[in-house]
């Protein structure tokens, strides 16, 4: 019994640890920049704090980055008058 503890139990220690690492990575893509989610929440519009609720940060980053570049665009496309 005491073979096959000193056998499973770091097996089960790698496996777990392989699992880990594998969530890891998945969280570092994911991440946000902090002055990115400081600006969409200084700011924020009610569908981006809806989707902050309901989908979390992800869906509401969209959101704030689709309204940025509708706003940049907007501002590329207005000529200054001369």
């Amino acid at each position: 019994m005491t073979a096959w503890l000193s056998v499973l139990v770091p097996l089960l220690v790698m496996f777990f640890a392989l699992g880990m690492e594998r969530v890891e990575s998945r969280l570092r893509e994911s991440t946000v920049r902090q002055d990115e989610l400081d600006e969409m929440l200084e700011q924020p519009r009610p569908d981006e704090v809806r989707a902050l609720f309901r989908s979390g940060t992800s869906r509401a980053l969209e959101l704030f980055r689709l309204r940025n570049r509708r706003r940049r665009g907007t501002r590329r496309s207005q000529v200054p008058s001369a």
